[in-house]
């Protein structure tokens, strides 16, 4: 998959790409990142890249000509142009709220973009004409969008066959199959006067497989009664 950035903050998704796993997938040629800084592609002689909102109000709007002159220049560095253009995600606290589906489903493309926005948000011509997806992470405002940019990057990544060792790694993850995971342990069997249960160090698998179900139910159950919602209709 090739993933392109357009940020006023390049050093912020350089940092998180150059570690773990994004790293070796990187290294292994599974994934490419490539970083625009869009004030970089600004005509403005200050390299200007926000003004005041027509009408009036609080803070400064992003301009529109710096954005489409970077993303045009992914789209030409892609070997693409504006009619076959990839999608361009938008991360936008007015966006539809990311989830695990929307993740599954942008790891089959082959070529992603991804519009951080800053300060009260880009000039809605942008939107309009190039935008194929605004999303949000969660129902909070940030100061700009390299966070959920890097928080779908890593998320749709992981996804993506190579990326991990193996596809068990997210297979059993919370949110596949609508449950949230199981807990997890590890050595020593005895910590600070807890023990290990000891259905885990049993040996016997298919007893393990029915103590993780049971806990992921009651889990989901507990925390998440909107996806034991959707896991008891779909078990109908």
């Amino acid at each position: 998959m090739n993933i392109s950035v357009m940020t006023l903050f390049p050093h912020m998704i350089e940092s998180y790409m150059s570690e773990s796993i994004m790293k070796r997938a990187i290294e292994k040629d599974i994934i490419s990142v490539k970083i625009y800084n869009i004030r970089d592609f600004s005509e403005n002689k200050h390299k200007k890249v926000d003004d005041y909102p027509f009408g009036g109000g609080a803070g400064m709007v992003m301009t529109p000509q710096p954005i489409y002159s970077t993303f045009d220049k992914v789209i030409e560095d892609m070997g693409l142009d504006m009619s076959t253009k990839p999608k361009l995600i938008y991360l936008s606290p007015k966006g539809r709220t990311f989830d695990q589906e929307y993740a599954k489903e942008l790891s089959k493309e082959e070529n992603l973009v991804f519009l951080c926005g800053h300060y009260e948000g880009i000039d809605q011509r942008i939107i309009d004409s190039i935008v194929s997806d605004e999303f949000s992470i969660g129902d909070y405002v940030l100061t700009g969008g390299e966070l959920p940019a890097m928080v779908m990057i890593d998320s749709i990544s992981r996804l993506i066959p190579g990326v991990l060792g193996t596809n068990e790694s997210f297979e059993d993850e919370s949110f596949e199959n609508d449950l949230l995971e199981y807990p997890h342990y590890t050595r020593p069997r005895t910590f600070n006067g807890m023990d290990v249960p000891d259905v885990i160090i049993s040996g016997n698998h298919k007893k393990i497989d029915e103590w993780r179900l049971n806990e992921s139910k009651k889990i989901t159950q507990e925390r998440r009664p909107d996806l034991w919602k959707k896991y008891k209709n779909r078990e109908k």
